[in-house]
């Protein structure tokens, strides 16, 4: 069976996580020998966050404590690659130091500038799953599981929207059946870093954060292989966030359109655009633990689970949400306003999660806050425009709803007493959401958990 594995930060944390992963990448590629399984690897987990922190040191020209930084994420690296290499240490160790050098150059020239472009970001950030992927490309080459490091950045083709890049999907196909394939054929494992690309002048650039599901997904997608699995910290995706409702269920299995509104609106286990690549091909996705490797996890296939009785499939919630009322009388029978209104967030580049709508008003939420000053000055200018912060957006989804009309009372009825700023239902009628305020979403979570999944 044809494979592509992703393993998040934490699956490659430290030399016990590897050793794990080595484990669970030799079973795979027991499985069949002449189709080895392509392996995608985050960045150790926690080193994003400090490369983020290490490029706003550079603006501010904190050039001392950015290399102090630096310095200390490199001897975390040779410690990690030294514990899990051996005869391939010292390749590996020459390749880290030589990585970091130009990461360093790097930094100290955005410092003096005191500059940091999108581009100069992704550069980066970028660092952190180049270094990941050679230290695990060179320990399965020492545990005696044949592998070939190659560097995203030759394979991913993106456009250049830095940060936030988008595939070339048509060109990334041609990349990875020219460097991909003849690795598998040969009967090694392709190793590469997730979350990374180039443009097609050879410039880096990055899907954003989360994007190493997404890499994962573009590579299953152009290789048309059998399946596309997500290895996380989590047995698969839950029936609500653990963090906030204790001892959630798992779900075993769900369809395509399911994880995607789950992901959107705040899953964590999955990134939002994962699923996209995957329905175009109709590869299954599993998500699985990789510290439970015996564990089954979860399937997302396009038609998800058979009809069992389950009311919900789960819950999710998407915290730090703002509300954004636009009232105007001029919108009354009017036509071309709505038009007029959301051509401001695409000025601004600025998503939509949940839109209502009155007669005289609209009412959008949005998490991107970065421009929201920009966007109120620009409504301002035809109508009355307010915003309200500290909200959140809660989604229950389930195929079930679409149906079951008696689902949606009982789920506004659950949240009985507790003020709703606003209740949607899709037109797939796939969920349903509520935005409400933030302080509220422990205590509105654990109603609906407890009314769908006692």
């Amino acid at each position: 069976m044809n494979v592509v594995m992703k393993f998040g930060g934490t699956s490659v944390a430290d030399p016990d996580a590897i050793g794990r992963l080595i484990g669970i990448v030799r079973r795979q590629a027991a499985q069949d020998p002449h189709s080895p399984p392509v392996v995608v690897v985050s960045a150790l987990a926690g080193v994003t966050d400090t490369l983020v922190s290490i490029a706003r040191l550079a603006e501010d020209g904190a050039v001392d404590r950015a290399a102090a930084e630096l310095q200390m994420l490199l001897e975390r690296h040779i410690s990690v690659a030294t514990a899990v290499t051996s005869t391939s240490r010292d390749a590996v160790l020459a390749d880290l130091r030589h990585e970091f050098d130009e990461l360093i150059g790097l930094v100290h020239a955005l410092a003096v500038l005191r500059e940091v472009s999108p581009r100069s970001r992704d550069a980066v950030l970028a660092a952190g799953e180049v270094v990941s992927s050679r230290i695990v490309a060179a320990a399965f080459d020492d545990h005696d599981l044949p592998a070939a490091w190659i560097d995203a950045r030759s394979v991913l083709v993106t456009d250049a929207e830095h940060t936030a890049a988008a595939p070339d999907m048509d060109a990334t196909t041609t990349r990875a059946t020219g460097r991909l394939a003849p690795a598998i054929r040969d009967g090694r494992v392709p190793v590469l870093g997730g979350f990374i690309g180039a443009t097609a002048a050879g410039i880096t650039s990055t899907l954003g954060r989360g994007g190493s599901d997404y890499s994962a997904a573009i590579f299953g997608a152009c290789l048309d292989v059998d399946e596309i699995q997500i290895w996380t910290d989590v047995d698969g995706m839950l029936t609500a966030d653990p963090r906030i409702v204790p001892q959630p269920r798992l779900v075993p299995q769900l369809s395509f359109a399911e994880a995607s509104e789950l992901a959107y609106f705040g899953a964590k286990v999955l990134h939002p655009s994962t699923i996209l690549p995957a329905v175009a091909k109709n590869i299954p996705v599993r998500i699985l633990n990789s510290r439970r490797p015996e564990n089954t996890g979860t399937l997302i296939t396009a038609s998800g689970a058979p009809a069992n009785g389950q009311q919900l499939t789960a819950i999710a919630c998407k915290r730090d949400v703002t509300v954004i009322d636009i009232t105007s009388t001029r919108m009354l029978m009017a036509h071309g306003f709505l038009r007029r209104l959301f051509e401001v967030f695409e000025r601004f580049k600025t998503a939509v999660d949940v839109v209502t709508t009155s007669e005289v008003s609209v009412s959008v939420t949005v998490d991107d806050t970065r421009r929201l000053d920009s966007i109120l000055d620009n409504l301002h200018t035809f109508a009355e425009a307010s915003c309200e912060r500290d909200m959140a957006i809660i989604c229950a989804v389930g195929e079930n709803l679409r149906t079951d009309a008696t689902l949606f009372a009982r789920a506004v009825t659950s949240l009985d007493r507790i003020p709703l700023r606003l209740v949607s239902q899709a037109a797939s009628r796939r969920n349903i959401t509520f935005v409400l305020r933030d302080a509220d979403v422990p205590h509105a979570m654990m109603r609906l958990h407890e009314s769908f999944f006692r």
